[in-house]
């Protein structure tokens, strides 16, 4: 996605606003599954991107991260969950991290086997051709074993305890790692090839 129009930008805008909706509503609605309501308590058990976008780190750092790496890194506001309550402990918490990326790759086919249909070259297979770009790369983006991303919390509930309180430890780094990973030149280029590796194996 380089060289980004403005037409495009706006397009990148609406689904990533939708894309990331989608993604912190599962994590909720898992939650809520597995016996937790602290989400629905703080309204993030909803489809409204007002409840969970952050204007920073969920539309201005992707555009920024697409321009300059070809791949968005962002965030939203994350969605809470009180352990206590989640059935299946260290697995039930990994269900809720596993269930926003997931929804990304099914946003992803969906958009994918739709753009089969488009017509080639119209607006919306160009459309859709972008949405599904943007789903792919959240997907790999938040599976990667990074606290505080999605993978690290799958990741979590199957390592020993010395990994755990390592994992614990970095947390409040997590972030800044990644940023520091891409723009090392460490993380950009190995992105874009899950990236594409995935996209490949769409229909």
């Amino acid at each position: 996605m380089d060289h980004l129009s403005l037409s495009d930008l706006v397009i990148v805008i609406a689904s990533i606003l939708v894309s990331l909706s989608v993604h912190e509503f599962m994590h909720a609605f898992v939650g809520f599954k597995l016996g937790d309501t602290t989400a629905e308590r703080e309204g993030r058990l909803s489809l409204n991107p007002l409840n969970h976008i952050d204007p920073v780190m969920t539309v201005i750092l992707p555009i920024v991260t697409i321009v300059l790496f070809g791949a968005p890194i962002l965030a939203a506001k994350p969605v809470p969950f009180d352990p206590r309550f989640v059935k299946f402990d260290e697995f039930g918490a990994a269900l809720i991290a596993a269930a926003g990326p997931f929804s990304n790759l099914l946003l992803a086919v969906a958009g994918a086997f739709v753009e089969n249909w488009a017509t080639p070259g119209g607006f919306l297979a160009h459309a859709l051709g972008i949405f599904v770009v943007l789903n792919v790369a959240l997907f790999v983006f938040n599976l990667l074993p990074i606290p505080p991303l999605d993978g690290s919390r799958v990741l979590y509930a199957f390592a020993p305890e010395p990994l755990q309180d390592f994992m614990r430890s970095i947390e409040p780094l997590g972030l800044f790692i990644v940023f520091g990973l891409v723009l090392a030149g460490g993380l950009g280029g190995f992105l874009s090839d899950l990236n594409q590796a995935v996209l490949n194996w769409l229909p």
